[in-house]
């Protein structure tokens, strides 16, 4: 639960759902494609009950949604929303920062690679007119949605 200082941060709020390392893990395995219950507890090691209670966050949280199997069985399958489709850039700067300052030189790592087998641009903010940004240019304002 936020508290009132927190209330108002959008950080916070985002963390609140993406916050657990296992969200993270089971969307960036969605974005490669996992759907069914077994193929990420495969893939990511995690026991089925955690594993289960995250799916559930993620999917109250509208992230994913649970749809019949694509092959016809009687399986669920877990796939992203444009909610979920969205944390994509999220995911790709963790995996870039960690690319840069988690791995020793030689120390071998996936490495995510564009539909054309190419590396990806390392992202950047950036001000509308394309000024690329720091902490430094930026502050926060509050401000009323809607």
């Amino acid at each position: 639960m936020l508290d009132d200082h927190n209330q108002q941060c959008p950080v916070a709020r985002a963390l609140e759902v993406l916050g657990d390392r296992w969200a993270l893990m089971i969307l960036r395995d969605s974005f490669d494609g996992l759907r069914r219950f077994s193929e990420l507890q495969k893939n990511l090691g995690l026991a089925k009950n955690i594993l289960a209670s995250r799916l559930k966050l993620l999917v109250e949280a509208g992230l994913l949604a649970q749809q019949p199997a694509s092959d016809g069985s009687a399986y669920k399958e877990y796939v992203l929303t444009e909610k979920g489709r969205s944390v994509f850039p999220i995911v790709v700067g963790l995996r870039q920062w960690g690319e840069r300052f988690l791995f020793e030189a030689g120390e071998t790592r996936s490495q995510l690679v564009d539909d054309r087998e190419q590396p990806l641009e390392t992202l950047q903010v950036r001000a509308k007119d394309g000024r690329v940004l720091g902490p430094e240019n930026c502050r926060r304002r509050v401000v009323r949605h809607g």
